[in-house]
């Protein structure tokens, strides 16, 4: 019997149930057993492949956050029947910067941002993950910004030619999984409504979108109405305007005591070359790896709509693209 029919209700129970035990817990060698041997996971940071790298990379962060904290908001999930369970899950988190590390010299500041995990389990395990953490939002609450935290990453890691480089079509690899989702309506939905507003119909943010819709967007950035849905994806689309828009992997349920709700998981591919989000343009060939979950809703007799938005990218490791291919930096 593996490890998920062991332990675990369900899907979100085992999600939930896994973070608060590997991060909270301090059972971080428990990974052997809940990941596989060559677990790809993939960031807009970076890809890697093996559950050795993503223990080095839980211990790091645990050092300099010793106290963090990951509250479950959300997790969207699909039986893949032979092939597994494909699933989307949200966290908050909450840490202090207490040890020097990776965002600089300690400063003992609380933080607090989201995270979104695109997961697949087959056999009992997690054998490949999609992982979006809200960078900025982090640098930002630590008196920074997204621009100058990627050149300083750059600096710091060796120079252009040394450093990490980001998540690109060139430097992705292929998982173990490659199934689509499910075809759920409301994944339909709001893979139409994501589609629209990449084809620049922002139209769609009046007809799709319930008028006190809350979002949340990278940085931290919290928003109510229509105007703050149309400031994100249109910027977002001006800054890459002839970048390639795709639907990776769509999932929508309805679930007992919540909302309907959808995730999906998109890419940009194309060049910097628009003024937007990014500020001046600079030609630079650019991947957005991108999140999005949605919960419909209606208060009346009104078709529903989306009432709450969460959308992550890591501007980070856009930053970082568009910095490496000025070719600013000494090595």
């Amino acid at each position: 019997m593996s490890v998920f029919d062991r332990n675990w209700a369900d899907v979100p129970d085992y999600f939930l149930g896994v973070t608060k035990e590997i991060w909270e817990d301090r059972r971080i060698h428990a990974l052997h057993d809940y990941d596989a041997a060559q677990i790809v996971v993939r960031s807009p940071a970076s890809v890697v492949i093996g559950n050795d790298g993503v223990i080095a990379a839980k211990l790091a962060t645990l050092t300099e956050f010793p106290d963090r904290q990951l509250l479950g908001e959300d997790v969207i999930w699909t039986d893949a029947s032979t092939a597994g369970y494909g699933s989307s899950h949200r966290l908050i988190s909450t840490a202090t910067h207490t040890v020097n590390g990776v965002y600089g010299a300690a400063r003992g500041k609380t933080l607090r941002n989201r995270t979104l995990a695109d997961c697949h389990i087959q056999n009992g395990v997690i054998d490949d993950k999609k992982l979006m953490r809200d960078q900025s939002a982090t640098v930002r609450q630590l008196g920074t910004d997204a621009e100058s935290f990627a050149r300083d990453l750059i600096t710091t890691e060796g120079g252009a030619k040394a450093c990490v480089k980001p998540l690109t079509q060139m430097r992705d690899v292929v998982g173990p999984y490659t199934g689509r989702g499910n075809d759920n309506p409301w994944g339909q939905k709001f893979s139409d409504v994501l589609t629209r507003m990449m084809s620049a119909d922002m139209a769609v943010v009046g007809q799709r979108y319930d008028r006190a819709v809350m979002s949340h967007f990278p940085g931290g950035e919290i928003g109510h109405g229509w105007a703050a849905i149309d400031s994100f994806w249109m910027g977002l689309r001006a800054s890459f305007p002839d970048a390639i828009f795709a639907i990776e992997h769509v999932i929508g349920r309805e679930d007992e005591c919540v909302a309907p709700h959808a995730t999906v998981h998109w890419s940009l591919n194309g060049l910097h070359s628009g003024w937007g989000r990014f500020g001046k343009p600079t030609g630079a060939p650019v991947h957005v790896m991108g999140i999005s979950h949605a919960d419909f809703g209606s208060l009346g007799q009104a078709d529903p709509r989306i009432r709450q938005e969460h959308t992550l990218i890591d501007e980070t490791a856009i930053w970082k693209q568009i910095h490496l291919h000025t070719g600013l930096f000494d090595d």
